[in-house]
């Protein structure tokens, strides 16, 4: 559209060569008048449609809408046509008849082919103008039909002229119209030829580009890059292979880096997962001890890139090596700091065990004496020294007790072991245990269970157990008026129970940026509160750490001078009845007749710990024995034939497990054989009854735990469960 009213508006002048020329022939053919007459009548259409044209690109610039314009230039060349129609018919009509026959087709001929010239700009408008010239060729050769004529061969052959005329108008129009469309074409192709051409220069830039700062990389890369063909011959290497390895590109191209860095201590193996890469044409990636050129040892990390071609063979492979050294270095180091560490722990968990044992033989020695103490006629005053000596014997086994466990959980190895319990029960046992503390107190101990509780559950009672005595007695311990209240509250979850056990005590309170610590090991709210209060700050850490193992927490909110309150949030599975039913042992003292006859061994290489167990089971019916160690015991085991054998594991000459393992390996009757020890881990119980003993008793032992295991095996007729009756020698 824009290319139509351009072209117009610039031969405007051009065009008015034929007008001005057709006007001055009528001057002379037929009168001055008719002459100046036709030259204002075309002029005015010209000029019409050329004032039109000049606004079209105002208007397209403008938005206007492309149809309208585009019928509106069409309307305007179809008036701009008429008016060459209008000057035709007058120089018809002026002229005499047939006189100016020629002139007028000549003329229209002229003005068909002028507009037919735009016909691949506006094809409308070219249209419309070669419309209205034919319509006057035809309608002034109807007329002259019509009106008649007189010589029908000069009417004959003005129409054979006009037709030929319209042919080569024809012919005239498709050629300019084809020339024009193949121009457009080729300029098309050619366009299109350049901007490939473009295109494909603008990638071959952007390539060498790429492959410059490819090449700038490789050259500058820190790491060694290699280039090799596919038999793994080196073809180019960068700066940095030769800073590394000492080797310059001349010495390095043409030979395998095999060939040039592996030494004695390099991997074969390595070597030969590299070469079936290559062959292989796969990426890969591997480390290798390598030598330089100075023979030093380096560790690299080789990473294998091959380049294959259109034929899906490799060409050639890239090989980025990186000189880890260092790392292995470090890798080392901390290989060795692990090491230590392991060892470390290993000589924490020995020197605990060391010290439990080395601890409880003689408080073993003391709290049993403090007992026997205890049960003999005293005065007020040796009654209170024995029970303070007990107390005071109790208070430090459970500081011993609290080491241990903290150590067992913080090494991650005190398991959870679930069963099915009774939660009243349990919470029940727990606040009877600790009501006498808090009532010598004065102080109340109340247990509200609420509604909605299940009969049982599923989980570790003795560990919840231990909990609720930490944390009540912790509670108990830091109020000295007023009291406590264990609530117990429980929701229904998707797979069991969500248990809360709220401790509120009315006691001193933990100040609010002391609270997070309370839980932190071997710390409590201050100095201050520890010279008052005493313990090891080690009961509210074990408690958590055991909550967390159960799969829960416990959270203190506090307010000073006003008590603290402890929640314990556990969840615990769904159980129908529990796990095993208790079984009380009858007491020795109320029927000891069946204990008659029972020959028991104690082998115990500690002096104190003889005389007390001697103490203990004086009073029985029994035949009891002595052995100072392992060789004695099975000595003496050959010569009584125990029924019963209290079994020490540390023991000189022979342990209790070398001389039980024994003992096992003869034939006949076997005795039942539990083990006193000081160890309390429970590695130590594992090795027990691997070694063949059928119990485990950790040091001190109480009067009434050998007595209630000697009546239990009396009662059952010599018969216990789990013991040995007549095993075969083993090995």
């Amino acid at each position: 559209m824009r290319r139509y009213a351009q072209g117009r508006v610039t031969h405007f002048l051009s065009r008015q060569i034929l007008t001005l020329s057709g006007a001055i022939s009528l001057v002379f053919l037929v009168s001055p008048r008719v002459g100046l007459m036709s030259v204002l009548i075309a002029l005015t259409g010209e000029l019409i449609d050329v004032l039109v044209l000049r606004q079209v690109p105002r208007w397209l610039d403008q938005g206007k809408s492309v149809e309208r314009v585009y019928a509106l230039t069409a309307a305007l060349a179809g008036l701009q046509a008429a008016t060459i129609a209008i000057c035709v018919n007058i120089a018809w009509f002026s002229a005499d008849h047939g006189v100016a026959t020629f002139f007028a087709l000549a003329y229209l001929t002229g003005a068909a082919i002028n507009g037919g010239l735009v016909l691949p700009f506006h094809r409308r408008a070219a249209l419309v103008r070669l419309a209205v010239y034919g319509g006057t060729v035809v309608g002034l050769f109807a007329l002259d039909l019509i009106v008649g004529c007189d010589n029908k061969q000069h009417f004959m052959y003005d129409m054979m002229g006009a037709m030929i005329m319209v042919y080569m108008v024809k012919i005239f129009v498709e050629f300019s119209a084809g020339g024009h469309q193949r121009h457009f074409q080729n300029s098309r192709d050619l366009l299109v030829q350049s901007r490939t051409i473009a295109n494909a220069m603008k990638e071959l830039r952007e390539q060498q580009k790429e492959a410059r700062n490819l090449s700038l990389v490789a050259k500058n890369a820190h790491d060694s890059v290699i280039m090799s063909d596919a038999e793994g011959y080196i073809l180019w290497v960068n700066a940095a292979f030769s800073r590394i390895t000492g080797y310059s590109a001349a010495e390095a191209i043409g030979l395998r880096p095999s060939d040039l860095l592996n030494g004695p201590e390099s991997s074969q193996e390595v070597s030969t997962d590299i070469a079936n890469a290559i062959g292989a044409g796969r990426s890969h990636r591997a480390e290798i001890l390598n030598y330089t050129k100075s023979g030093e040892k380096i560790w690299v990390e080789v990473n294998l890139v091959p380049i294959l071609g259109d034929d899906g063979q490799v060409e050639m492979v890239v090989a980025i090596e990186r000189d880890i050294t260092d790392a292995k270095a470090h890798e080392a180091e901390l290989a060795e700091a692990t090491m230590a560490a392991e060892t470390g722990e290993r000589s924490k968990a020995e020197f605990l065990a060391t010290m439990s044992h080395e601890i409880r033989t003689p408080m073993n020695g003391i709290i049993g004496m403090a007992d026997l103490l205890a049960e003999s006629e005293l005065n007020p005053d040796q009654r209170l020294y024995a029970d303070t000596i007990r107390s005071s014997a109790d208070a430090l086994l459970t500081i011993i007790n609290d080491i241990l466990d903290f150590s067992k959980l913080d090494a991650g190895k005190l398991w959870i072991n679930p069963v099915g319990f009774d939660l009243r029960a349990c919470v029940y046992e727990a606040v009877t245990l600790l009501r006498p503390q808090a009532q010598s107190k004065g102080l109340y101990l109340d247990l509200k269970l609420g509604r909605g509780l299940p009969s049982f559950v599923w989980g570790d009672d003795g560990r919840l157990r231990q909990i609720l005595v930490n944390v009540i007695g912790n509670a108990v311990k830091f109020t000295e008026f007023g009291g406590v209240t264990v609530s117990v509250e429980c929701a229904v979850a998707s797979e069991g129970y969500e248990i809360a056990i709220r401790i509120q005590d009315s006691g001193i309170g933990i100040p609010a940026d002391r609270l997070d610590s309370i839980f932190d090991q071997f710390a409590q709210a201050d100095a201050a509160t520890t010279r008052r209060f005493g313990g090891t700050g080690l009961g509210l850490t074990i408690s958590r750490l055991l909550a967390r193992a159960m799969g829960g927490d416990i959270i203190a909110t506090s307010t000073v001078g006003k008590g603290t309150c402890f929640v314990i949030n556990l969840e615990l599975g769904l159980a129908d009845s529990p796990a095993n039913e208790p079984v009380t042992a009858p007491r020795p003292t109320e029927e000891t007749a069946h204990l008659a006859g029972l020959t028991v061994l104690v082998a115990e290489d500690n002096g104190t710990n003889r005389l007390l167990i001697r103490k203990y089971l004086q009073n029985l019916p029994i035949d009891l024995h002595f052995a100072k160690d392992g060789i004695e015991a099975i000595e003496m085991t050959a010569e009584h034939l125990p029924d019963f054998i209290f079994m020490d594991m540390s023991m000189p000459r022979m342990d209790g497990l070398e001389a039980t393992r024994n003992i096992r390996a003869k034939t006949g009757p076997q005795p039942y054989i539990i083990a006193l020890t000081a160890n309390a881990f429970a590695s130590d119980e594992a090795a027990c009854r691997a070694a063949g003993m059928d119990e485990f008793l950790s040091k001190p032992v109480r009067k009434q735990q050998l007595i209630d295991k000697l009546a239990a095996f009396g009662m059952s007729g010599h018969d216990m469960p789990d013991a040995k009756q007549a095993l075969p020698p083993s090995g």
